[in-house]
Parts: C-alpha cells; sequence; structure tokens
C-alpha cells in the first residue's frame, strides 16, 4: 500500500513538473500551411496496394490534395524558427511544434503559413478501471465469440483473412513471444509495426494493453480463439504513453492514423478515448478534438474506426469520449456477460448533437491473453471494442464489397436488439447471422393491447419459471422518439408478469415512435395515429 501511494506521488509530481517546464517557456502549436507541391507525387510509390484498392472500391481520387506530402522545405524552415518539431501531417497540411512567443511571432510572418494555433499542454496520470480476474477465463472465452455468432463464420471459413487492422494502443509487449499470437508471425499477419511515441519500429514493449485488445481479435489460445478475426492481418501503433496522457497522444493517434491509410488498412480498432481536464462534456461534437479531425479524415479515406466509448459511466463525467463522439465512428458500449445488460462503468451516449452512441455494445468483461502464455478475464469498453472489430473484419470478408459506411450500417443492424436502440446499448451485440439475408422472421412475443386511455404490453405466453437461452430475453427494453427525430426517453425493464407495463395515451402526445423489444422481437408503434 505504501509503495501505491509513494507511485501515485511520483507520477502527479513528475507530471507537474512536465507542466512547470513547459509553461513560460514554450507554446505547443499547429502551424497551417498554405500550399502543397504536387509535382512528383506518385499514389502508387507512396501507398501500399491495399490503400489503392481501397480508394478505388470508395471511388477516391488516387491524386487527393491530403495526400500530398507537406512541403519538405517548409518544415525545414519552420525547424530553424522552433525550439522541437513534434509531427508533420500531411492530412492537415501542418507542422506541430514546441515554439517561444518570439518564435511564434516569426512563424506568423512566414509567407507560406496560414495560421497558427496555440494548443493545450495537460498531462494527468491515468486512472485505470481494469479490473482483473485470473480464473473462469476459459469459460468466458468461449462464451465472448459464440454471443457475437462464431460458429456461423467458422461454418462460413470466415476468419478476417483479406482484411487489414490497424490496432492503435499504449503498447504491445509479449505479443511476439505468446502462444497466443504465434500465428500471426507464422503466417506474416503482421504487416508493419510504428511506435509514435518513441519514433521507432518497435512496438513489443510498454502498456499491455494493446496485447491484451489486439488478443480479443486475432488470439488463439490451446482451446481455441479469444476473437474472431484470427486471419485477419495487422499493423500495431503505439500511440498511448501508457502512465501519463499528453496531449501529445492525440497527435500521435493522428499520425498513426494516416501511416495505417498510406499501408492499406481497412479498420482501425482504437481502444483509447479523451475526456475530463482536456475537454468538457459538450465538447464531445465528434468535432472540436484533435483526435475526431483524424477520425474523420480517416473515415473519408475509405477506412471503418472502432473505437471504445469508455469507462465513465459511473463517473462525474458519465459520458462517451472522443474519438468515439464522431457520428460516422462505430462507437463500442459495454454488456455484462452475466446478465447481457449494459455493464455499468461503460459510458453512455449521445454526443452533444444527440447522435446515437454507442453504435453497437460487446462483452465489456472479455477473457485476454496475459504475460508468460498465461490468460486472464479483464473489464473495460477497451476489450468490447476489438471483439466488434474482429467481427467487423469477419463481416468484411464475407462481403468485400462493403464500402466502410455499408460495414458500419450492416453493423447496426445486427445488433441483437436491432432496430431497437438507446444510449446505453446502442442497436444491441452483433450477431453474425444477421449480415445475410437468411434470417428466421421472428414471431410476437407481446402485443400492444388498446385499452382507450392506455397501450398494456401483453407477453405471449409468458412461463415466470423460464430460463432464457441468452439473459437478454429476461429483459424488455422500450424509447420514445420525439417529433424532432431524437431518442428522448428509454428503459429497460426485467420482465416478472405478463404485463409488465403499461402506457398512458396522454403521455405518449409529445413523441412520434414508441418502440418496444422483447426476446427478438421489436414493435414500431406510430405515435401521430393517437387519437387527440
Amino acid at each position: 500500500m505504501k509503495n501505491n501511494i509513494s507511485l501515485l506521488l511520483y507520477t502527479i509530481i513528475f507530471a507537474l513538473l512536465i507542466n512547470f517546464n513547459l509553461i513560460g517557456q514554450d507554446f505547443k502549436v499547429a502551424i497551417f500551411l498554405n500550399d502543397k507541391p504536387n509535382n512528383n507525387f506518385d499514389p502508387y510509390t507512396f501507398f501500399d496496394q491495399k490503400a489503392i484498392e481501397r480508394r478505388v472500391k470508395h471511388n477516391l481520387p488516387l491524386f487527393d490534395y491530403s495526400d500530398l506530402p507537406v512541403n519538405t522545405t517548409y518544415v525545414e524552415e519552420i525547424s530553424e524558427n522552433v525550439n522541437q518539431v513534434k509531427a508533420v501531417s500531411r492530412w492537415l497540411n501542418a507542422v506541430i511544434a514546441f515554439a517561444d512567443e518570439n518564435q511564434v511571432d516569426t512563424l506568423k510572418a512566414l509567407h507560406f503559413v496560414k495560421e497558427v494555433e496555440v494548443l493545450k499542454i495537460y498531462e494527468k496520470a491515468i486512472s485505470s478501471k481494469q479490473i482483473e480476474i485470473n480464473s473462469g477465463w476459459e469459460k468466458l472465452r468461449v462464451k465472448q465469440i459464440n454471443r457475437m455468432g462464431y460458429q456461423f463464420f467458422k461454418d462460413q471459413n470466415i476468419d478476417g483473412s483479406g482484411v487489414r487492422v490497424a490496432v492503435f494502443d499504449a503498447g504491445f509487449p509479449y505479443v511476439n513471444e505468446h502462444e497466443a499470437f504465434q500465428h500471426l508471425f507464422k503466417n506474416n499477419k503482421i504487416i508493419k509495426t510504428y511506435d509514435f511515441v518513441k519514433n521507432r519500429e518497435d512496438v513489443y514493449g510498454a502498456s499491455s494493453h494493446g496485447a491484451m485488445c489486439l488478443s480479443n481479435i486475432a488470439g488463439i489460445a490451446p482451446n481455441g480463439p479469444l476473437g474472431l478475426a484470427t486471419g485477419a492481418e495487422f499493423l500495431l501503433a503505439r500511440t498511448e504513453r501508457g502512465l501519463l496522457e499528453p496531449l501529445s497522444e492525440e497527435e500521435n493517434w493522428l499520425m498513426a492514423a494516416e501511416w495505417a491509410d498510406k499501408n492499406g488498412a481497412d479498420i482501425i480498432s482504437s481502444s483509447l478515448g479523451y475526456t475530463e481536464k482536456r475537454y468538457t462534456t459538450d465538447e464531445m461534437d465528434g468535432h472540436t478534438s484533435i483526435v475526431s479531425e483524424a477520425a474523420r479524415f480517416a473515415i473519408r479515406k475509405g477506412i471503418l474506426v472502432v473505437n471504445a466509448a469508455g469507462n465513465e459511466g459511473t463517473d462525474a463525467w458519465k459520458y462517451i469520449g472522443t474519438p468515439a463522439d464522431v457520428d460516422s465512428v462505430l462507437s463500442i458500449g459495454g454488456i455484462d456477460p452475466t446478465n447481457d445488460y449494459h455493464v455499468g462503468f461503460s459510458s453512455f451516449g449521445p454526443n452533444t448533437l444527440m447522435q446515437l452512441k454507442p453504435n453497437v455494445s460487446a462483452y465489456g468483461i472479455a477473457a485476454v491473453a496475459s504475460k508468460h502464455n498465461t490468460y486472464k478475464t479483464i473489464s473495460g469498453t477497451s476489450f468490447a471494442t476489438p471483439l466488434t472489430a474482429g467481427f467487423a473484419a469477419c463481416v468484411l470478408q464475407l462481403n468485400p464489397g462493403y464500402t466502410n459506411m455499408q460495414l458500419f450500417k450492416a453493423i447496426e443492424k445486427s445488433g441483437h436488439l436491432y432496430p431497437y436502440f438507446d444510449y446505453a446499448h446502442g442497436y444491441g451485440i452483433p450477431q453474425a447471422s444477421a449480415v445475410t439475408n437468411n434470417q428466421n422472421k421472428v414471431s410476437p412475443t407481446f402485443k400492444l393491447e388498446n385499452t382507450g386511455e392506455e397501450f398494456h404490453v401483453k407477453i405471449e405466453n409468458f412461463m415466470p419459471d423460464e430460463k432464457p437461452a441468452n439473459k437478454s430475453d429476461s429483459y424488455l427494453y422500450y424509447h420514445l422518439v420525439n417529433k424532432n427525430k431524437v431518442l428522448e426517453n428509454y428503459k429497460v425493464i426485467k420482465v416478472s408478469t405478463d404485463n409488465p407495463i403499461s402506457f398512458l395515451k396522454e403521455d405518449l402526445k409529445p413523441f412520434a415512435v414508441l418502440r418496444i423489444h422483447y426476446k427478438g422481437y421489436t414493435l414500431t408503434k406510430d405515435l401521430k395515429a393517437i387519437e387527440q
């Protein structure tokens, strides 16, 4: 206990010293440039072949202004007038650097500089909600993939083959040694790696968080897989320090996204997010943060971005972080495997523009590969995210012609609650069988009886002692959508009688739609027809 307190104090003091040393000396600035050269750019030598193929599939130009490298002459001149260049972004046509006040004035006067923006400098100790349990992992391993339809994919020989996934995290120690990943090296599935924190290719160190996340996409334990996409290809990027979270980690995310695009990623799996003290909840609009801008660029390049909703559900913050706030990012919530219901720590939506978040959910308590060829269970939407990214890779292998947004919509529609949704579960847990057109039609499991002043929900063939195969079948879900097509109210009820809820018509008048889900069946009631 004493050692833990000492470590915490050291961390806090170290973070304060960093900030103290920077304040009064350097500003971190983003230097936006006026133009780019384009006379020597050859996309066929600049991009990996899979990046070219992705652009062709999405009808994107192979010669796009945002893809052109930043003018090296400009970068050289900037480096002579700053204390340190930290990053160069072709998408933003910008250089990020440390500069003092006089240097900022000099930069603004350069003829090729469009704008100089002073960025926040902030570092904090990471708070982790991960709970490790070293027993019961094998049972959970089986459950976490079967709940998403592992057998369906297996029967069709679908394992993510041919799909390239970029994983952004805080490090990948023991990936190159652990038995769960040996098939990736044997089959040359690790295409490229890069550590954007230390500017080197070796990523097999630092935080084990990335290794655990990767195992939930592609790991294979002695008795079977930990994730669904064991045949996928991977780009591994370290973007996080692990102990501290400076703003530079968002810049690293941007650099990694450009790198992933260049090297042919189809999917980005990011179990990362940025919230309090850097931003306010009002700024979770999908546009304010650096990392949201990076995510939107990646999406415009045809990449599916899969990102954790966050673990702030029981904190004062409560809501999703960024870049999970971006409307076209597939944001992933957490489900408790013991009851198939929202796990308490999983962050809630929507974003501040009232757009649906999370989009879908997966198990937020999962079995993962740990150090020394061991395995354990651990909690966090960090692990629901790679489970979903692996699912996405399998869907893309099954439907190789899908664009990233077709893939996005297919995963939403595969949710076990679809077309019901809410700000805790999204559309629910993606189901492999639902990504084809061969689904069996679900028979009604309840009726909505009109009694004049009320609607009664009447459960069909109610059996109070029944033990459902899926725990979520114990719950009735309903939501109310207002006349502006925004979800305004939702609730989940444990069903214990054949009439679990009734609705007064008078109370429903402000709303446009009532949607109820129970045991796989969804009823959508148009409330405009309610007698006034």
